[in-house]
């Protein structure tokens, strides 16, 4: 046995990359659209979107490590969502067919924020929210492993705890100089 310490990535874009290359099995989420942008009027990317296996829109976004922002941000980008469902619903079809866009469920849009950890407040913040969001935790491990772990939920779906191996080194293919996380 070898013991394999937990480490955070260099990058929020690697953990962004490790997500989306395996997005509905480690998330259960149908992979949409990275980086996209909500337009010159609100000024910023959305980092992942997908539906869900009920056909809700979600929001994906990834920090490297804590970042109290993390919350406020996702839920500025599920604003603009809701605002923009025909835009939306395009991409859907787009991307996963006319059947899937005609069955997107706006009644529960979803917002999951990935990061190396959370605070307190941001556990608080979710718990007393009502919408759902979840807060899933990362740590990689070795050169192929990514762990996931939810942290808080208010989604009332069962919570994330899977460990996905990767086959090479994948796009974290070097530890952090400084050890681990």
């Amino acid at each position: 046995m070898t013991e394999v310490m937990p480490w955070l990535a260099e990058a929020e874009a690697d953990v962004q990359a490790l997500v989306e290359s395996a997005m509905e099995p480690m998330l259960g989420v149908r992979f949409l659209a990275t980086e996209y942008s909500t337009g010159p009027v609100h000024g910023g990317r959305i980092d992942s979107l997908g539906l869900d296996e009920n056909g809700s829109p979600v929001i994906v976004e990834y920090k490297r490590g804590v970042d109290s922002g993390v919350i406020n941000q996702g839920l500025f980008y599920l604003s603009w969502l809701m605002d923009h469902r025909a835009e939306f619903e395009r991409l859907a079809r787009d991307r996963l067919g006319a059947t899937a866009a005609a069955q997107v469920l706006w009644s529960g849009p979803r917002l999951i924020c990935v990061a190396g950890d959370f605070t307190r407040y941001d556990v608080h913040a979710v718990r007393e929210h009502r919408r759902s969001i979840d807060l899933v935790r990362y740590r990689l491990f070795g050169n192929d492993l990514l762990g996931l772990e939810t942290v808080a939920s208010v989604s009332g779906r069962s919570p994330v705890t899977r460990r996905v191996r990767r086959q090479g080194t994948g796009p974290w293919g070097r530890r952090p100089r400084h050890g681990p996380g």
